[in-house]
């Protein structure tokens, strides 16, 4: 019996390209040109949904990122907020930056000397900026000079 199979298959091979042929070996059958087209409109019918979900988890990230940084900034809004209630800040401040005096306390000012320009030519350093008449005057020579 299995030497039969064996001599039927053998013919088979051997039959010239016939109607059995076709039908062992088909390129494309239309069971798989219809789930090709299903596969291709599931694929299409998910294409705008994902998408969508993708924008929104991004706008959800950028949200949260967006609240975490208002959050610090009203934390930070409320630190200075406490400080700005303490009344020895408040002096502290008033004393170093409108030199205001309490009564009990001697205050010194010193004129002419003391400011930043002149701590950075004693460490060696010229001053960051000069004053803007000397910027003024080195640009009218700067263009008086000939080329």
């Amino acid at each position: 019996m299995a030497q039969d199979d064996r001599a039927r298959s053998r013919a088979a091979r051997d039959e010239p390209d016939g109607d059995r042929g076709r039908r062992g070996n088909p390129a494309l059958t239309s069971r798989a040109a219809i789930l090709a087209v299903v596969v291709c409109a599931i694929a299409l019918s998910l294409a705008y949904p994902v998408r969508e979900y993708i924008a929104q988890r991004k706008e959800i990230a950028d949200l949260q990122h967006k609240e975490s940084v208002a959050r610090r900034q009203v934390d930070e809004l409320a630190q200075r907020k406490q400080q700005l209630g303490d009344k020895s800040y408040i002096e502290r401040e008033a004393t170093r930056r409108l030199h205001y005096c309490r009564p009990d306390v001697k205050c010194y000012t010193v004129l002419g000397g003391g400011g930043e320009g002149e701590q950075e030519a004693r460490k060696g350093r010229p001053p960051s900026k000069p004053p803007w008449y000397e910027t003024l005057w080195r640009s009218v020579e700067a263009a008086d000079r000939p080329r």
